[in-house]
């Protein structure tokens, strides 16, 4: 399985939610993206700009207490699931969500996803946010799979 890494830095919260914008705009469903980096490193900003970039109806919050959320679509026509699995025990609670059947008909984001989620498909977004001294973030956007790969380019250009 090939894969990819693009990193870039990221000084604003505003451009936080551009780059989530960019992913947004380009997700499709089946598109598996997994959030990654320490409290505070910007996963859920990231997830606004990406709601914002598909267009999805309802505010995007941490869905930290509820597990998972699903934003209907909007004009694009996909919906996101937006799942924190902060509090998840491993992959098989993540299973019990039963994502397989979300991910043939929406786009999925999983915070906290790193370790429990890749099992949900072969080809997928990684992207590890990273707090930085100054207030800035680093984000690394890891394409794994053929399709994310071929997109790289066009996200971070």
């Amino acid at each position: 399985m090939s894969s990819t890494s693009t990193f870039l830095t990221l000084p604003t919260p505003d451009e936080t939610l551009t780059l989530g914008r960019t992913l947004g705009s380009a997700l499709v469903p089946g598109d598996l993206v997994i959030l990654s980096g320490s409290l505070g490193a910007g996963k859920t900003t990231l997830t606004k700009g990406i709601g914002a970039g598909m267009g999805v109806r309802g505010m995007i919050t941490s869905p930290t207490f509820v597990l998972a959320r699903v934003h209907p679509a909007g004009v694009r026509g996909v919906p996101l699931v937006h799942v924190d699995a902060y509090r998840l025990a491993g992959s098989v609670e993540l299973d019990d969500l039963d994502l397989d059947t979300d991910l043939t008909a929406a786009a999925v984001v999983i915070e906290w996803g790193e370790g429990v989620a890749e099992q949900l498909s072969d080809e997928r977004l990684r992207v590890h946010l990273e707090r930085l001294p100054d207030d800035a973030r680093a984000a690394t956007l890891t394409a794994v799979g053929d399709s994310w790969a071929g997109r790289m380019a066009a996200l971070t250009g």
